[in-house]
This record gives structure tokens, C-alpha cells and sequence, in this order.
């Protein structure tokens, strides 16, 4: 089975009686022609990549432009201290995003998920929440799977890189598969993952994609924060029972027409929006001539 569409994977939850993730696992196995062991081993190797990330981060290393680096552990220190208005998971959702979103500028093991530049999101609402509740090794993965199956529905009916669809399609695409991962490990229906889907794309709809000085670090890294805040909201809202007016096919579909209408300076071509800003030239102009 192709992953075409949400209201397929519903179809077959309904028709076999089965979870959301237990139909994208064997729909790997079909396209991958792997065994059941063999995916889930592969899919352990990934959360595995994001913990080793998560556990070596210090926020001492800087990227190779000196632009991003270290916010991270302020972050964490910031939550350290209590003063966080957030705080709590939220606040550990943050500093999480911004760490491992640095560590993808700062040239370090990340899992795109579903891109580099968006790698932040989804570790960052899984990895706190490992410290707030008892969560099994195979709820995890299954959290890992649904992630899987809602990226791999947009990528097919929409996209999900800046340079196709704007920052959209990558942080946007980020926080609708961390958000149905987080209802999905919660005990949410199917039902409910769709509304998390749709409200966490929904939320960041027309989002630019304007990387300065061309560089996946100002304001990517900051922006996985968004997305991360994002998922946890859109996924608390489908738990309490808050429903999507617009079906999440739609939402998705509706995001790729967005992404193609986009003009292409703001589609990761550092042509417009933040990048083109007195700043913004600054810092390219400082690039090039480092370059030279």
C-alpha cells in the first residue's frame, strides 16, 4: 500500500481494525520488502540517532558562519533556573528544538525529519517527554512510524523542502508529524491524529522559506522552536476534542498549492524576505568575503 492519502490510512485502521502506525509499518514492508524485525530495527536505529544527538549536544561548537551556536544550553539553563514562563515540557520542547536544529548547522548527526533544516521538531516534543512519563521503547517507535507515515502523505500529495514549497513544507511538514505523534503516544484516535495534522499545518500555512546569507541557520534553527510549539498545541487541541473544519487531505493539498504559487524568492532561494534585509546583505557580504 502507497501512502496516498490520511483517509486511506484511516480506511485501513477501520477495515482491519488496527493502529495508525501498524499500517505505515506494513507498508514499509512492502516497499521495502523487509521483514517486520528488520523495519522496526531500522526505525530503532533512527530514535537511537536522536538520542545520541540529544545526549552529546554541549552548545559549545558553532557553525562554520559563527551565526549559530550555544542558544541551546542558554535555553536550558533559562529552564534550569524556573524563570521560563513556559515551563516545564514546553520549556524542555524548546531548548531541545534549538539544540538539535543547531547541531544540524553545526555540521553534526541529525535525522532529517523530514528535512535537515526541520530536524529539531519531532525529537524535541519526544525526547522531553520521555522525562515527564514512563514510555516503553515500542511506544516510541510507533510514535516514530506515525511521524513517518504523515510525512510520507505530504510528501506525496504536497512537498516538503523549502526550495518546492517554502519553510511550509519543511517546518510546517515537521510540526504535523510531530503533532500526530504526540496524540498518537497519548492514546489518540485516528480521528484525532488527522486534527493535529491539519491544525499544525494549518498554523504555519505560507511560511517563507528566506535562509540568510543562503545558510540553513538564521531563522531555520529558531523556527524548529516554532514548529515544535506548534505540534504540542495542535496536539493537545485534537486530545481535548478540537476538530479541523477543513479535513487534513484537504489542509495538505492546500499546502502545496500555497507552495507552488509561492513566489521563488521565497522558496530557499535567500532572494527576499529576512535575507534581503540590511542585515541580512551584512551578513552574506561578511560570507563572501571569508570566502574569498
Amino acid at each position: 500500500m502507497a501512502l496516498d492519502s490520511m483517509k486511506e490510512i484511516f480506511d485501513q485502521m477501520e477495515r482491519e481494525n488496527i493502529p495508525f502506525w501498524e499500517v505505515v509499518l506494513q507498508a514499509d514492508m512492502e516497499e521495502r520488502q523487509v521483514t517486520r524485525k528488520q523495519s522496526m530495527a531500522k526505525m530503532l536505529i533512527t530514535w537511537q540517532a536522536m538520542e545520541d544527538a540529544a545526549d552529546t549536544y554541549t552548545g559549545t561548537r558553532k557553525s562554520v558562519s559563527g551565526l549559530v551556536g550555544g542558544d541551546g544550553i542558554k535555553m536550558r539553563q533559562y529552564a534550569m533556573r524556573g524563570a521560563a514562563m513556559s515551563g516545564g515540557y514546553v520549556c524542555d520542547v524548546i531548548a531541545e528544538a534549538l539544540s538539535m536544529a543547531e547541531s544540524n548547522a553545526c555540521m553534526r548527526r541529525i535525522v532529517a525529519a523530514p528535512t535537515a533544516g526541520a530536524c529539531g521538531v519531532l525529537p524535541a516534543v519526544l525526547l522531553p517527554l520521555c522525562n515527564y512519563e514512563e514510555l516503553t521503547q515500542h511506544q516510541l517507535l510507533e510514535a516514530l512510524y506515525v511521524a513517518s507515515g504523515i510525512g510520507a502523505v505530504i510528501a506525496h500529495r504536497a512537498c516538503i523542502s523549502g526550495a518546492a514549497g517554502g519553510c511550509q513544507a519543511e517546518i510546517g511538514t515537521a510540526a504535523a508529524m510531530a503533532a500526530g505523534a504526540l496524540v498518537a503516544i497519548k492514546g489518540g484516535t485516528g480521528a484525532q491524529i488527522g486534527h493535529a495534522v491539519a491544525m499544525a499545518l494549518k498554523n504555519l500555512m505560507g511560511l517563507i522559506c528566506d535562509p540568510v546569507a543562503g545558510l540553513v541557520e538564521v531563522p531555520c534553527v529558531k523556527r524548529n522552536v516554532i514548529g515544535a510549539v506548534d505540534a504540542v498545541s495542535a496536539a493537545d487541541m485534537a486530545l481535548a476534542g478540537v476538530e479541523s473544519r477543513i479535513p487534513v487531505d484537504e489542509v495538505i493539498d492546500a499546502m502545496g498549492d500555497v507552495g507552488r504559487r509561492m513566489p521563488v524568492e521565497f522558496r530557499e532561494t535567500a532572494l527576499g524576505g529576512l535575507a534581503t534585509t540590511p542585515t541580512g546583505q551584512a551578513i552574506k557580504h561578511c560570507m563572501n568575503e571569508k570566502e574569498e
